[in-house]
C-alpha cells in the first residue's frame, strides 16, 4: 500500500524555520516525483517544490525561491522540505504527493500542478506569526 506521512510542522515567529519530512512506504522515492504543496484557509492548494530523486531536478515556486529547499534520501524513502526565512503568508497546511515523473510525452508537465500527482499524505500544519 503506498503511504506519504508528513511531519514537522510547528507555530514558529516570522524569520523561523522549520523542516518538513515526507516518509514514503510502500513504494521507493526514486520511482516517483515527489511534490510539497500547501493549502491556506480559503485558498486553493498550491504547488510549493518538487523533487525527481532519480536524476535530481528540483522545482519551486517563486513565492519560496531562495527560502525553501526540497531533498531526498533514498535510503530513509524520505523527502524533506527545509523552510528558513518563513513568513506569516507561509501559513497553511502542507502536504507531500508522489507521481509519475514526466515521460516527455507531447503535453504540457506542470511538476507543481496538483493533477500531476497521484498519491496525498494527510498534511501538517505551519503557522508562522508576525
Amino acid at each position: 500500500e503506498v503511504q506519504l506521512v508528513e511531519s514537522g510542522g510547528d507555530l514558529v515567529q516570522a524569520g523561523g524555520s522549520l523542516r518538513l519530512s515526507c516518509a514514503a512506504s510502500g513504494f521507493t522515492v526514486n520511482d516517483y516525483v515527489i511534490g510539497w504543496f500547501r493549502q491556506a484557509p480559503g485558498k486553493e492548494r498550491e504547488g510549493v517544490s518538487s523533487i525527481s530523486s532519480s536524476d535530481g531536478i528540483t522545482y519551486y515556486a517563486d513565492s519560496v525561491k531562495g527560502r525553501f529547499t526540497i531533498s531526498s534520501d533514498s535510503t530513509k524513502d524520505t523527502v524533506y522540505l527545509q523552510m528558513n526565512s518563513l513568513k506569516p503568508e507561509d501559513t497553511a497546511v502542507y502536504f507531500c504527493a508522489a507521481g509519475p515523473a514526466y515521460d516527455g510525452g507531447p503535453y504540457f508537465y506542470d511538476p507543481l500542478h496538483p493533477d500531476e500527482y497521484d498519491y496525498w499524505g494527510q498534511g501538517t500544519q505551519v503557522s508562522v506569526s508576525s
